[in-house]
């Protein structure tokens, strides 16, 4: 049997398998039924080998023993292979949350947090900065940042990226009103955005400016990322940013901001 080895590659991503799974598996679709070392023969997946791959698989749903000596595999039919990989995948992605949203307050995370605070009290925060790329990435960032804002935080943004920061984070916005913390949003307001923009009514100060070739996000005077890419021309895997604590810059930056709103 001759199985391209692209495709093999791309099977072992998809489905998460190695590579004696992805033979196996293969070799076994190509028969419909077979036995261990028949697959061994066909897939060149060492007989010793074949048995335990054949378990593996098995266990995940993508083969069955059929009745009978000598022991034979039956192939699952694909669609039903994905349906059971995706039950899998969600099962297992349930419980991981679970665990993680439980591990607040436990020795474990209070052992962690006691780790990174006595480390940071020796850093300065001259020191504190990274390049950040991706837009995946810099969201995430992002996403910290406003989540640790305590007093003000001042978005600066392109016309799309004001789209996709509202559905980015929404939530987040709506948490700071809660804090008490104060929002203020900079971006070209268009027909594109505008009905985007009547969501944040009552969560942010928005302020219309054209000609506009910055993004920037500023949290409470101290800490700014700054794209250093234009958001027109440049793949969102290719976005990047500058992340830098800076008190003395950044407040700087944040009155003049005060006096360009005001007027």
């Amino acid at each position: 049997m001759i199985v391209k080895e692209e495709f093999l590659k791309n099977l072992r991503q998809v489905f998460n398998l190695n590579i004696y799974e992805v033979k196996i598996w293969t070799a076994l679709l190509s028969k419909g039924i077979s036995s261990a070392a028949q697959l061994s023969d066909i897939s060149n997946v060492p007989r010793s080998r074949s048995y335990d791959v054949l378990e593996s698989l098995e266990k995940k749903g993508f083969v069955v023993m059929k009745l009978g000596k000598p022991i034979k595999y039956i192939a699952v039919k694909p669609e039903n292979v994905v349906t059971r990989a995706k039950q899998d995948i969600n099962k297992l992605a349930k419980e991981r949350t679970e665990v993680l949203e439980n591990i607040k307050g436990t020795d474990l995370f209070n052992q962690l947090e006691a780790l990174h605070k006595d480390s940071m009290a020796f850093i300065k925060p001259s020191e504190l900065s990274s390049a950040i790329k991706g837009r995946d990435r810099i969201y995430d960032q992002i996403n910290t940042m406003l989540k640790n804002a305590n007093k003000s935080v001042t978005i600066v943004t392109s016309e799309k990226g004001l789209l996709r920061k509202l559905d980015a984070f929404k939530q987040n916005f709506k948490r700071l009103k809660n804090k008490g913390v104060k929002l203020r949003i900079i971006a070209p307001i268009s027909k594109e955005n505008s009905e985007e923009i009547k969501k944040l009514n009552g969560f942010a100060q928005i302020k219309s400016l054209d000609k506009i070739n910055t993004r920037y996000v500023l949290v409470d005077n101290k800490e700014i990322l700054f794209m250093i890419t234009d958001d027109k021309d440049i793949h969102s895997a290719s976005d990047t940013a500058v992340w830098v604590t800076a008190p003395a810059f950044t407040s700087t930056l944040e009155n003049l901001m005060d006096k360009s709103w005001s007027s």
